[in-house]
């Protein structure tokens, strides 16, 4: 298993995390057996969105005895009440399914309790405004949550989110389909065919700032929906191309700010697939090539931080490079951490002899030469 910073929490957590829609199956025996297989594996994050107790009682007797071994990231505002989930921002209703939630898991504290599901600006508002980001705020004053999340498919709300809110750990759907919808408030514009109908071009810039953005304020990302709910897996996907599961992780990793990418599965050997691709070949990784594929979809002049144009004979880690260059021009001055990040790696831009090679190799046509020049300008080498 690999492991990365989660933003500034100071968590540790595992780039595979556990989603959990197939945990209800065989009458929520299966929780335990996601558990006992994702601690063999070494991941030690997941995320419980549903309110559906039962299923929190059982991931409470599944964390007994090594609750310390996993992060939870669990959401408040997901309530259950009628026998039926329930999204609300009716303040007591959140402070009591909270409690209720905090008894059934077994647990004094939340590694990062997630506001869940604000797609809407007036939703943010309404957050705000009921006293709900103050509760958020309270518990982590008192030690019941570690760090403030918010769950959201929409970056405009998201970015407003995470600098006017404070939030540290954003739960966001990321996968190379999404990413080309402008920002909406009715997510399911997400996977609606008519949108990939006509001719998309590069990625939807408000994703990319918020990745950015995310990026420079420390806030990790954890991934929702890396599959498109499986779309991008069959035959009848919406990308027009099949991906595998390793190349829509890998996609997703390789955004600025993410951390974790939580994998839904609806049994053991779906969760053993989705972490195999910690040992997986760099070649099964590479999802390139797909992406130039998809029909009536053009990345053109657009890097997807996908290191085909690699190796570089002078070695420069070009995808980092140029990540850290848009990270850079995003800010009218350079972040000190990105600065920081830049002169660690081991070669720089000025080490650029012009040869070309990168650009021979990238699917996408993106100008490298030019990006190195603009990199050693903006980093001083």
């Amino acid at each position: 298993m690999e492991y990365r910073e989660l933003g500034n929490t100071g968590l540790t957590a595992s780039v595979i995390g556990m989603g959990c829609e197939g945990m209800t199956e065989e009458n929520y025996a299966m929780t335990a057996k996601m558990f006992d297989r994702a601690e063999e594996l070494g991941i030690n994050y997941f995320d419980l969105y549903a309110s559906d107790p039962e299923l929190r009682a059982a991931v409470g007797r599944a964390l007994k005895g090594r609750r310390e071994k996993f992060y939870i990231q669990s959401h408040i505002c997901s309530v259950w009440k009628n026998g039926q989930y329930l999204r609300t921002r009716n303040l007591e209703e959140v402070k009591a399914g909270f409690e209720e939630m905090m008894q059934l898991l077994d647990t004094d504290y939340l590694d990062v309790g997630m506001i869940h599901y604000c797609d809407a600006m007036s939703d943010w508002d309404a957050i705000v405004k009921n006293g709900i980001l103050d509760y958020a705020r309270q518990l982590k004053s008192e030690g019941r949550i570690r760090h403030i999340g918010l769950s959201s498919h929409n970056p405009l709300v998201a970015e407003r989110a995470v600098t006017e809110g404070g939030i540290e750990v954003l739960m966001f759907s990321v996968n190379p389909c999404y990413d080309l919808q402008p920002a909406n408030e009715d997510v399911e514009e997400l996977w609606a065919d008519k949108n990939y109908k006509e001719q998309l071009t590069n990625m939807d810039p408000d994703r990319q700032r918020l990745y950015e953005t995310c990026q420079r304020l420390g806030v990790g990302i954890t991934v929702m929906k890396a599959f498109a709910g499986g779309e991008l897996l069959g035959s009848n996907q919406i990308a027009g191309v099949s991906l595998t599961v390793n190349q829509c992780i890998s996609y997703a990793l390789s955004r600025p700010a993410v951390s974790v990418v939580l994998a839904g599965a609806h049994s053991v050997s779906q969760l053993e697939e989705s972490a195999a691709y910690c040992d997986a070949a760099a070649e099964e990784k590479d999802y390139a090539t797909a992406l130039a594929s998809f029909p009536r979809v053009s990345w053109v002049g657009h890097c997807m931080y996908c290191s085909h144009c690699e190796p570089c004979p002078q070695f420069i880690d070009i995808a980092s490079v140029t990540k850290f260059l848009h990270l850079a021009e995003a800010q009218p001055q350079v972040p000190e951490t990105v600065r920081e990040h830049y002169a660690a790696l081991a070669h720089h831009a000025g080490e650029c002899i012009k040869c070309g090679a990168c650009e021979k190799r990238c699917p996408f046509g993106v100008s490298i030469r030019e990006n190195m020049e603009r990199a050693a300008a903006v980093f001083g080498k």
